[in-house]
């Protein structure tokens, strides 16, 4: 599990809309960790087969990306993503407020296929 706040860099459209491509890339180090964890070794994300965005994310929001290996092959691990917003700024409140939100908001869903070489593994 990952957990940052999404600052104005991420921002990529207007409103401050950070980009659903961010999303990934959490995931990406999410599955970098994972692999080093099983495999001793970083591997490499192979596909993605099923994303789904399902909230916005602006700037300002604090997101955690969690993930887990579903299964384990020769080679091949396939993991499940998730990633959700845990904390949003308040600006209607004071420009630095910001709120905990009771009950974390899906932001993103992904599966995908990551693999550790043979040779590279160590665990």
């Amino acid at each position: 599990m990952i957990r940052l706040r999404m600052s104005t860099h991420d921002a990529h459209y207007g409103g401050n809309l950070v980009d659903g491509a961010r999303m990934l890339g959490l995931f990406g180090d999410v599955a970098t960790e994972l692999l080093i964890r099983q495999d001793g070794d970083e591997g490499l994300f192979k596909a993605y087969d099923n994303v789904e965005f399902m909230a916005p994310v602006y700037a300002g929001d604090f997101i955690e990306a969690v993930g887990h290996i579903e299964k384990v092959g020769n080679t091949s691990r396939r993991m499940v993503f998730e990633a959700r917003k845990v904390i949003v700024p308040r600006p209607d409140i004071s420009d630095s407020a910001c709120e905990v939100l009771e009950k974390a908001v899906v932001v993103c869903r992904a599966t995908g296929t990551c693999v550790t070489p043979k040779d590279k593994q160590r665990n």
